[in-house]
């Protein structure tokens, strides 16, 4: 039953699937968030999970979604009943799954395991392959080689460079933001300029290559709300390199709606990659420039922001920016 209502819902437009647990099995948003990217995100096609993504007020959320809520039994959380609640109310489709306790855990496995292969069938997709996974794979792949033989990876110029942050972009859609910038050529007309191609039933998907820690956790958390509440979409939050195995696959096979801003920073620290002549920090660069090169080779409308080796100080940065340019 859960694989039909996915699979129906999505053909009808509902396509992203809000994962709502509670706090106590919270983490399973993350192995679902994999599990649905990645078997139903190809040929144009797919559910877009969203994940650890907080319950807003029913006026934020447009017509494209489905919220499945996994109510721990034995720990509910008060808040989100009444938040779910609200949602049903509001006339957005609500998925409840009760779950007894932990130990039921594997049985949720199954039951999305099963569900996702029903889902792929109905929206007409092979849930069995991942082939845009390896299109960033070969691209990284290329960069590595090419800093083994030159000592560097290949230059880049920056599309606007304000107060230490950087944006780089392919010529397609520097293109379309330096138009639609205009004379504002600052952090915020750029974000302004990126942000308003947001259309109703995108979504918008933070990928940040930087460290996996809880103040950089908020940060970008704080920039994907403040996105969903003012354009009322959809919002994803990965972690890179992580996320290229889990949403990765959807976000460069599934349907051009997603609307992407990838953040990368210097490392303050490097090791080297055991007999390799590159550093892992090189690695990284080259998976994050790697990956959105399939982005920009997919069409789609992806910026990339440049820290330099501060990151909470840039991550400011970019909020400041962002909320100015939602304002």
């Amino acid at each position: 039953v859960l694989g039909t209502v996915m699979g129906v819902l999505a053909k009808h437009g509902r396509d992203k699937v809000t994962i709502v647990a509670s706090p106590a099995i919270h983490d399973l948003g993350a192995w679902l968030e994999q599990l649905l990217a990645e078997s139903t995100g190809k040929i144009g096609k797919g559910l877009i999970p969203v994940d650890r993504e907080s319950i807003g007020h029913p006026e934020v959320y447009g017509n494209d979604r489905l919220f499945a809520y996994l109510r721990l039994e034995a720990a509910p959380d008060a808040a989100q009943d009444t938040a779910i609640e609200k949602l049903e109310r509001a006339g957005q489709p609500v998925v409840r799954i009760r779950v007894d306790e932990t130990y039921d855990l594997g049985e949720e496995f199954f039951r999305w395991e099963i569900a996702t292969a029903v889902a792929g069938s109905i929206i007409g997709i092979n849930a069995f392959d991942q082939p845009d996974v390896e299109a960033s794979k070969l691209a990284t792949r290329a960069l590595t080689s090419e800093y083994e033989k030159t000592g560097s990876l290949p230059a880049e110029s920056p599309i606007l460079e304000d107060g230490g942050i950087k944006l780089f972009t392919d010529d397609r859609n520097a293109a379309e933001l330096k138009q639609a910038a205009g004379s504002d050529r600052t952090l915020a007309g750029y974000m302004r300029a990126h942000l308003n191609r947001i259309k109703a039933g995108d979504y918008f998907a933070v990928l940040g290559y930087v460290y996996m820690n809880g103040a950089n956790e908020t940060s970008l958390q704080s920039i994907r709300h403040a996105v969903r509440d003012n354009k009322r979409v959809a919002t994803c939050l990965g972690f890179g390199p992580r996320f290229l195995h889990s949403t990765g696959q959807a976000y460069k096979g599934g349907p051009n709606s997603g609307v992407f801003l990838q953040i990368t920073c210097d490392d303050a620290t490097d090791i080297p990659v055991p007999g390799q002549k590159y550093t892992f920090g090189v690695v990284k660069a080259a998976q994050a420039r790697g990956d959105f090169h399939v982005l920009a080779e997919r069409n789609r409308r992806a910026l990339r922001v440049h820290l330099g080796a501060d990151v909470q100080s840039g991550l400011k940065k970019v909020e400041a920016a962002i909320r100015q340019a939602l304002s």
